[in-house]
């Protein structure tokens, strides 16, 4: 009976032994051939680093899917340490206090992602002038990547851009806190050939992708509103109405003087005519878009000269 125990605990022994290999190696936890990295950074070491699994960079089904080693190069200083002092960093790290350069960084996403239109303008725009990197918008190993989120997208922007924070909590403003529109919507951080990143070629363009019951044409334009929509209206927010940079008339004045008027500026007081449309009357009554509605152009023929533009109703 003693030699059968010992004949079944040697066996048992052997078999393990065989096995042990496949048993003990460490396997790859996210994508083919990062057991390498996951022997280390596994749910104990860095859990929120395999939550890239829950991402498309962590898709085994797309062959294009990128492996550890495509993001942070072969490394081999920090896989092949034999010390016992502090191991050496990747050859490329995207934290705060990566030493590698900025465009060192951005280099490992754009092996991938320059091929895409809506980042053929990053070299030259003011996010890569400014060193600016992906990491510091993206999080690549979140399971959710907040600037990909119109709930939390304005909140990785506004870490930079405090001023247009500001302006959004006026009483005015798109609603961007609020989750319906985002900042990507307007603007393309990854470099425009239009102004302040705008993502159409002009401001008007932009604006037109929304509002497009402005573009016209109309039998009589308002000239400034072929222009830049930011001429009257800052779309980030403000105190008035409508994104109103100022609240008429004051703000129709900054380019027209008053009907008739010989000063040219309602605001110092009353005109040297009389009637309704004496000065203090429309300083008091805030009147311009009172008879000129369609302020951003009309059809309505004019009734004193084929050139004059009353953008009436």
């Amino acid at each position: 009976m003693t030699l059968l125990r010992r004949f079944i605990t040697c066996f048992v022994a052997a078999g393990v032994l065989a096995f042990a290999p496949s048993v003990f190696a460490a396997d790859d936890l996210v994508l083919k051939g990062d057991a390498a990295c996951t022997a280390c950074h596994d749910d104990a070491d860095g859990p929120e680093l395999l939550a890239i699994g829950k991402t498309r960079h962590g898709t085994q089904a797309d062959a294009r899917t990128p492996s550890c080693i495509s993001c942070h190069g072969a490394s081999k200083d920090h896989l092949g340490y034999k010390g016992s002092g502090k191991r050496p960093h990747p050859d490329v790290t995207f934290g705060a206090k990566s030493v590698a350069t900025a465009d060192a960084r951005n280099g490992a996403c754009q092996d991938c992602h320059a091929k895409d239109s809506k980042r053929d303008h990053w070299e030259g725009s003011t996010h890569q002038a400014r060193d600016v990197t992906c990491a510091a918008c993206h999080k690549v190993h979140a399971a959710k990547d907040p600037v990909r989120s119109k709930v939390t997208q304005s909140e990785v922007c506004f870490a930079c851009h405090k001023e247009q924070r500001n302006l959004f909590n006026k009483a005015s403003h798109h609603p961007v806190l609020e989750g319906k529109v985002a900042c990507s919507d307007c603007h393309n951080p990854h470099g425009s050939v239009g102004p302040s990143l705008m993502k159409r070629d002009s401001v008007v363009d932009t604006c037109y992708t929304c509002h497009m019951e402005k573009r016209g044409p109309f039998v009589h334009n308002h000239q400034p509103v072929n222009e830049n929509c930011g001429n009257c209206h800052n779309p980030h927010g403000t105190t008035n109405a409508s994104l109103l940079k100022s609240r008429p008339p004051f703000l129709c004045q900054g380019c027209h003087t008053t009907h008739g008027a010989i000063q040219p500026s309602v605001a110092t007081g009353a005109t040297t005519n009389p009637g309704w449309w004496s000065g203090s009357a429309i300083a008091q009554g805030r009147g311009c878009v009172n008879c000129h509605t369609q302020v951003h152009g009309s059809n309505n023929p004019s009734t004193v000269s084929p050139t004059s533009q009353r953008l009436f109703r």
